[in-house]
C-alpha cells in the first residue's frame, strides 16, 4: 500500500504539478493540464492546487488549466516574508498577475472557492481587463455584512479567529496526529456527506503536516481580520462599484460557513450574474458534486470570448 508521499507524488505526475515559478518574494507551486483559454483555479482553506484534481480532466478537455498553490500553501512560499506574515487580497492579486504574466497569460477565466472567491474579487476590481469571467463555488462578498455575526453564524465561524492565536499553531502544529485530528474534521464537517473526503484525507494531512503548511493558511485570517470585523460591525460598504465581468455562482445548499441564503447580496456586487443552488453539497462543492460542477464551468466559460 502506497504512502501518502508516493500517492502525492503520483498525483502531481498524473495532474501536471511540481512546477514552479519565481516571483518577486515568491517561489509559487502550480499545476497545469490541457490547451486552450486559460482558467486559473484558486483555492480556499484548507485546501492547495488538488482540490480542483476531479474536475481538471474535464476542463483540460477545453481549456488550459492552471491550479496554483496560494502563497504559503500547498508548496508556495514567500521568499521575503516570514511564515504566517498576514496574507491579504491585494497580495494574493498581486501574486496571481504575476503568474499570468510568467506565463503570458493576457486574459484568464478565473474560478474561486472560499479564500480564492474573496481575493478575485479584489483581482476583478483592480484588474478588470485581465478578466475574461468569474466563477465562484459559494461566495463570501460584501453583502454578507453583519450576518457573519448572527447567532447562527457565530458557532461556525470560530475557526476564523482561532487560527490568529500563536496557540492554535503552537497546538494543532504539535504533531501531525493533531494536524490530522483538525484536518479531517473540518473536511467531513463542512462536507455534505462526512465520507467525501475519505479516500484523499491523508493527502491533505500529509500536505498540512509540512513545515509552514499551517501557519501559511492561518495567515489568510491574520490579513482579512479588520476587514471582516468591520463587515460586523458596519455592514456592508456603500458606493462600492459593482464588478462587471460576467460571474456565475454555484452554492452549495449545504454549506455551513456560507449560508446559502446570503446569496441574497451577491446582485450587489456583480452586475452580470446568474446564481444556483446544488443540493446534497456543503462547502466544497468542486469535490463533492465534480460532473456537476465540471458541466458548470465548461458552459459558462465556453461562451465567453478570451480576448482582451
Amino acid at each position: 500500500m502506497s504512502t501518502a508521499s508516493e500517492r502525492l507524488s503520483d498525483m502531481k505526475r498524473r495532474f501536471g504539478a511540481g512546477r514552479f515559478i519565481e516571483l518577486e518574494g515568491l517561489r509559487l507551486h502550480y499545476a497545469e493540464m490541457g490547451q486552450g483559454p486559460p482558467l486559473v483555479l484558486v483555492h480556499g482553506w484548507p485546501e492547495f492546487w488538488l482540490t480542483w484534481h476531479r474536475v481538471m480532466p474535464a476542463l483540460a478537455a477545453d481549456f488550459r488549466v492552471i491550479a496554483p498553490d496560494l502563497r504559503g500553501f500547498g508548496e508556495s512560499r514567500s521568499l521575503d516574508r516570514p511564515p504566517g506574515a498576514p496574507l491579504t487580497p491585494q497580495i494574493v492579486t498581486e501574486d496571481l498577475i504575476g503568474l499570468l504574466d510568467a506565463l503570458a497569460i493576457e486574459r484568464a477565466g478565473f474560478v474561486g472557492h472560499d479564500i480564492g472567491a474573496n481575493a478575485l474579487q479584489t483581482l476583478a476590481r483592480s484588474h478588470p481587463e485581465r478578466v475574461a469571467g468569474l466563477f465562484f463555488f459559494n461566495c463570501p462578498h460584501p453583502g454578507i455584512g453583519r450576518r457573519w455575526a448572527d447567532a447562527d453564524s457565530i458557532p461556525e465561524i470560530w475557526y476564523q479567529s482561532f487560527h490568529q492565536l500563536d496557540m492554535a499553531l503552537e497546538l494543532l502544529g504539535r504533531s501531525r496526529e493533531n494536524v490530522s485530528i483538525y484536518i479531517r474534521w473540518v473536511l467531513a464537517h463542512w462536507s455534505h456527506d462526512p465520507e467525501t473526503f475519505a479516500e484523499d484525507a491523508e493527502l491533505w494531512v500529509e500536505t498540512f503536516s509540512a513545515p509552514g503548511a499551517l501557519e501559511g493558511g492561518f495567515a489568510w485570517y491574520k490579513g482579512i481580520d479588520e476587514a471582516r470585523r468591520k463587515l460586523m460591525r458596519e455592514g456592508p460598504p456603500s458606493g462600492l462599484p459593482k464588478i462587471a465581468a460576467p460571474t456565475r455562482v454555484l452554492w452549495g445548499a449545504s454549506d455551513p460557513i456560507l449560508k446559502p441564503a446570503w446569496r441574497d447580496t451577491l446582485p450587489d456586487t456583480f452586475s452580470d450574474l446568474s446564481v444556483d443552488v446544488l443540493p446534497d453539497a456543503g462547502h466544497f462543492v468542486h469535490y463533492e458534486r465534480p460532473g456537476e460542477a465540471a458541466a458548470a464551468l465548461r458552459r459558462f466559460f465556453g461562451a465567453l470570448d478570451f480576448q482582451a
